[in-house]
C-alpha cells in the first residue's frame, strides 16, 4: 500500500514539476540583494539560472540535461541548494553561486525533496521518500549525518526552520489529516501544534511550503480549511491563539512574511483567479497588488522588504515579476518564451 501511495504521489510530482512543486518557500534574510536564482526551461529542461534583480546578466548555473529545480540560497550567499534528477531520481546537490564545485548531497534511493537551510548554515532538512513514505530529514551542509527526523509511518511533509534555528515545523497526516506539527531540530519533542479535526496543511502533497515562521520566531501562519475553504491563519508557536485572518470564501494560501514582520503577502483567489494580495500581519488593510486578469503566484520579499518578486502568466507563459511592496511598477524580469519559476532572492 505504500508503495502503491508513494509511486501515485511521485507521478503527481513529474506532472507538476514545471509548476514549482516540491519545492519549500524563499527564505531571505535583512539584507541588501543583488541577484536572484530561479528555474527556467528555456534550455529544453528545468535548469538553475541566476539573474541581477534588474533582469539582466541571466546565466545557466547547472547546464544538464537532467531537471534542476528549486534554488534555496545560503544564508550567506555563498551556495546554492537545489533538487536535481541527474542520477535518475530526485537528489539534494548543493554548489557554489557561481555554478562550481557541484556536489551530490543525499545520493541516495528515492526522492529526496525541498532542501531548507538551517539559520546558521550549517544544517539542510529536506524531504525524502527513500524510507517507502515521505518522512523529514536533516544532514549537515555537506550531505553528511543524514537523520530520519520525523520516522513515522505517516507522511510528513516540507520542513520549516524557525529563526533560531532551534526549531522545525512541517506538515504531517498521521493524525488521519493534515496537521501542524513541530519539533526539536534533532527531530525530538514532535508535538501537533494545530491539533483539529479540519485539515491544516498543503492542498497537495508537492505543494509549496503553506507554513511559514514569522521572522521573530513568534508566530507561524498556516492553511486551514476549518471554515469549510482554505484560509490564511496564524498561531503562536505553542500551537495557541489560532486566528483567521482572511475569513474569506475564495481560496488563500502561499502565506509569506515580510522581512519586519509586520506584513503577509499570499495568493487568493478572491476576484476570479490568483493574485497577490497583502495584509498588516493582523488581517488589516487587505490590498489586492497585481490586479491583472492573468494568474499570478507564489511571492517573494525582497531582503530589504522594498520588492516582491511572484510568477505570473500574463504573457501566456510563466515568468518571474518584481514589483515594488505596494504593488507598483510590475516589471518583467525573464521576458522569455520558456517558463521561468521559483525566484529565490540572494542574502
Amino acid at each position: 500500500m505504500k508503495q502503491s501511495k508513494l509511486f501515485t504521489v511521485a507521478i503527481t510530482f513529474t506532472l507538476l514539476s514545471a509548476m514549482l512543486v516540491g519545492c519549500a518557500g524563499p527564505t531571505t534574510t535583512p539584507t541588501s540583494a543583488s541577484r536572484l536564482a530561479f528555474s527556467t526551461n528555456r534550455d529544453g529542461n528545468d535548469e538553475i539560472y541566476v539573474m541581477d534583480t534588474d533582469g539582466s546578466n541571466p546565466t545557466n548555473l547547472t547546464n544538464s540535461p537532467a531537471t534542476d529545480q528549486c534554488p534555496a540560497w545560503s544564508p550567506d550567499g555563498s551556495k546554492i541548494a537545489f533538487n536535481s534528477h541527474s542520477n535518475g531520481n530526485m537528489e539534494i546537490y548543493v554548489m557554489d553561486a557561481d555554478g562550481s564545485n557541484l556536489t551530490n548531497l543525499s545520493n541516495k534511493p528515492g526522492w529526496d525533496l525541498s532542501p531548507a537551510w538551517s539559520p546558521d548554515g550549517s544544517k539542510i532538512a529536506f524531504s525524502s521518500s527513500r524510507d517507502d513514505n515521505f518522512e523529514a530529514y536533516g544532514m549537515d551542509a555537506d550531505g553528511s549525518n543524514s537523520t530520519n527526523l520525523t520516522n513515522n509511518p505517516a507522511y510528513d511533509d516540507i520542513p520549516a526552520w524557525s529563526p533560531n534555528g532551534s526549531k522545525i515545523a512541517f506538515n504531517s497526516d498521521r493524525d488521519g489529516n493534515w496537521e501542524i506539527y513541530v519539533m526539536d531540530a534533532d527531530g525530538s519533542n514532535q508535538s501537533n501544534l494545530t491539533n483539529s479535526p479540519a485539515y491544516d496543511g498543503p492542498g497537495t502533497m508537492f505543494d509549496p511550503l503553506e507554513l511559514a515562521w514569522s521572522p521573530d520566531g513568534s508566530k507561524i501562519a498556516f492553511i486551514s480549511r476549518r471554515d469549510g475553504n482554505r484560509e490564511i491563519y496564524v498561531m503562536d508557536t505553542d500551537g495557541s491563539n489560532p486566528t483567521n485572518l482572511t475569513n474569506s470564501p475564495a481560496t488563500d494560501q502561499c502565506p509569506a512574511w515580510s522581512p519586519d514582520g509586520s506584513k503577509i503577502a499570499f495568493v487568493s483567489s478572491r476576484d476570479g483567479n490568483r493574485e497577490i494580495y497583502v495584509m498588516d500581519a493582523d488581517g488589516s488593510n487587505l490590498t489586492n497588488l497585481t490586479n491583472n486578469p492573468a494568474v499570478d503566484d507564489f511571492p517573494a520579499w525582497s531582503p530589504d522588504g522594498s520588492k516582491i518578486a511572484f510568477i505570473s502568466s500574463r504573457d501566456d507563459n510563466w515568468e518571474i515579476y518584481v514589483m515594488d511592496a505596494d504593488g507598483s511598477n510590475p516589471t518583467n524580469l525573464t521576458n522569455n518564451p520558456a517558463d521561468d519559476s521559483w525566484p529565490a532572492w540572494a542574502p
